[in-house]
């Protein structure tokens, strides 16, 4: 193989291949990257077998090849040489990289230890605009569980409707719903579990153009892709809890705010519930939200919040991480919060906007 390209354009999609390989895992060869050649093109592969990624860059190719490099070595060589052309060429099963001041050997390994990433892409079953896509799954996909011990909590569910699509996510302590309206989901005959990790991957990916998502029934694999990148996953063959049960019919109180200035107000008493459990209260007021978190050992923190309150007066209890995760992740400035009981889910919802909701558990308190 030889190939000659610029230096900065081969540490972009390096730094993006790194996303997919782990230091912990114990097959030597997957802490490498695949260099491939074909169509004046330089193809980069990388996965830990969770995921993978295959990237590709314009390039001068001289000779056609294949060669599996260290992946971590290899981008912090191409990070630090200047921003120039440089030449691959493999030379006695090693890569030989070349700048005009520079000259590096780094030994290889053959492309045939290395695993194939997909055999097919499978059936176009969802088409995003990425930058809508980044809006959609930004506001879901934290709500998902970081456990392995229930598949389907470490995924989203993308589900087709009358409308368009449903995605849910939930670690069963808290669930973020959207209902995307859309013509585009002609292909999408059944509920499917994207992996969290997959997700977070492809929204990670630039903001202009399109994004498709492929299924292989044949390979239980699910495909992203992007213009030049494809992302690699497995569809979760797990079932989805009914998360419709949970979702309250009923409102008893419903109160409008401001999020910036509930978060902030969240964020100063949080510092005294991480020493009691992370609980902190909401005291829905006539025109106020009270936010209290009280530590017997240090003392109490109180920050009151303006609202517009709708219905009963009201009082619930949460863990705070749960409440700063949904107000981070909700890009919009004006929401609700909904709730029935002190015992029941509450609901945060958009202003004006019945499309999306996020739930979180309540916490059970003594009085």
């Amino acid at each position: 193989m030889k190939v000659t390209l610029l230096s900065e354009n081969l540490q972009k999609k390096l730094s993006l291949s790194n996303h997919a390989i782990s230091s912990r895992n114990q097959l030597p060869i997957l802490s490498h990257v695949l260099l491939d050649t074909k169509d004046e093109r330089l193809y980069i592969h990388s996965t830990d077998l969770e995921i993978g990624i295959q990237t590709s860059i314009p390039a001068q190719i001289d000779e056609e090849g294949s060669v599996a490099v260290p992946a971590k070595l290899f981008l912090e060589l191409i990070s630090s040489l200047p921003q120039d052309k440089i030449t691959l060429e493999t030379v006695d099963g090693s890569l030989q990289i070349k700048g005009k001041k520079t000259k590096t050997i780094i030994q290889t390994s053959p492309k045939e230890e290395f695993p194939t990433l997909f055999e097919d892409k499978g059936d176009k079953i969802l088409s995003f605009e990425k930058g809508k896509m980044k809006n959609i799954f930004g506001k879901i996909v934290f709500a998902s569980s970081p456990e392995a011990t229930r598949p389907a909590l470490t995924g989203v569910l993308i589900k087709k409707t009358e409308k368009g699509i449903v995605v849910v996510a939930t670690d069963g302590y808290r669930l973020s719903l959207e209902e995307v309206v859309s013509e585009n989901n002609s292909f999408l005959e059944k509920a499917v579990i994207v992996p969290s990790r997959l997700i977070k991957e492809a929204v990670s990916l630039s903001e202009d153009g399109e994004i498709n998502l492929f299924v292989s029934t044949k390979n239980n694999q699910l495909i992203f892709e992007e213009e030049n990148t494809l992302l690699i996953g497995r569809v979760i063959d797990s079932e989805f809890p009914n998360y419709e049960k949970v979702i309250p019919t009923d409102v008893a109180t419903k109160v409008y705010i401001d999020k910036d200035e509930l978060l902030k107000a969240v964020k100063v008493c949080s510092i005294f519930a991480r020493e009691t459990a992370n609980i902190i209260t909401l005291s829905l007021q006539k025109e106020k939200i009270v936010v209290r978190a009280k530590t017997p050992s240090l003392g109490e923190n109180t920050v009151e919040v303006d609202a517009k309150l709708v219905g009963e007066e009201n009082e619930i209890a949460f863990n705070v991480r749960y409440i700063l995760d949904a107000l981070n992740n909700i890009p919009d400035s004006q929401i609700t919060f909904e709730m029935t009981g002190p015992l029941n889910p509450g609901v945060f919802r958009l202003d004006g906007n019945n499309t999306f909701l996020h739930l979180i558990m309540p916490i059970r308190t003594q009085s």
